[in-house]
């Protein structure tokens, strides 16, 4: 899962982030984890060992289920491997067996009479909940643009759990999201990521140990959003942008 993330957008070190000053309206330094290492429900550890407490901590809980077996189904792995006629065998939520299960006992079995099956879909650059399915502007969360710098701010904090888009891209098998700001800003915010699943807050959807990422934005987006603005209105504004605030960040 981790692998995944770093695809969409980088990890930085926490020990950088935790000098960084992006914006005189921040009022305190900017955080993300590059290691997952757990101390506990609510803290993390970075790759040099310092303790950091996380906000919001994940409150996710895998669902009741029942031993369940799905036969006669053409498997896809997530190797690109295929299986004709297999089957699939679950046990307190997790995949345990795939192939030839042998017989057994079991709560359910299902017979995929030859459907396909293949790993849930992890989405890797999603917006979801962020920006809301159906539209609508109360729900509208998902750039905060108030200036071309706003790392501080958490796009979990934005997102609405009730979205029907949540039920709309698990019927499509997308099971995990990794949830990120729009793309307006040049430091957008910390991008989340969730597990799809039915829940009353964000935290009952955070990804337990899922590391935070920043999302960053060069070229097309800040120069639209912010070239009337007073910049940066071109993607040399939008590099000079990332030298400063990073060469601030060394320092």
């Amino acid at each position: 899962m981790s692998a995944a993330c770093r695809k969409t957008t980088s990890v930085v070190n926490s020990r950088v982030m935790r000098k960084i000053k992006l914006s005189a309206l921040m009022g305190a330094a900017l955080f993300a984890f590059a290691g997952c290492n757990e101390t506990g429900d609510d803290k993390q550890v970075d790759g040099e060992g310092s303790e950091t407490k996380i906000a919001f901590a994940s409150t996710y809980a895998p669902f009741p289920s029942e031993t369940t077996l799905i036969t006669n189904a053409n498997i896809i792995l997530g190797n690109g491997e295929a299986i004709e006629n297999g089957s699939v065998l679950m046990q307190d939520g997790k995949i345990v067996s795939v192939g030839d299960v042998g017989d057994g006992e079991y709560d359910v079995t299902i017979d995929a009479a030859g459907r396909y099956i293949t790993p849930g879909i992890i989405d890797i650059h999603s917006h979801l909940g962020d920006y809301p399915s159906p539209s609508v502007n109360a729900h509208n969360d998902g750039n905060e643009i108030t200036g071309p710098v706003t790392a501080e701010v958490f796009a979990e904090h934005g997102v609405w759990p009730q979205d029907p888009g949540f039920d709309e891209a698990l019927a499509g098998g997308i099971t995990t999201l990794h949830i990120l700001p729009g793309s307006a800003n040049l430091f957008g915010g910390r991008g989340v990521t969730l597990r799809n699943v039915p829940s009353r807050s964000v935290q009952g959807m955070k990804f337990p140990d899922a590391p935070y990422t920043l999302k960053m934005a060069c070229g097309e987006n800040p120069k639209r959003v912010y070239g009337q603005k007073g910049g940066p209105g071109s993607r040399m504004g939008n590099l000079a942008g990332y030298r400063k605030q990073w060469i601030a960040a060394q320092e």
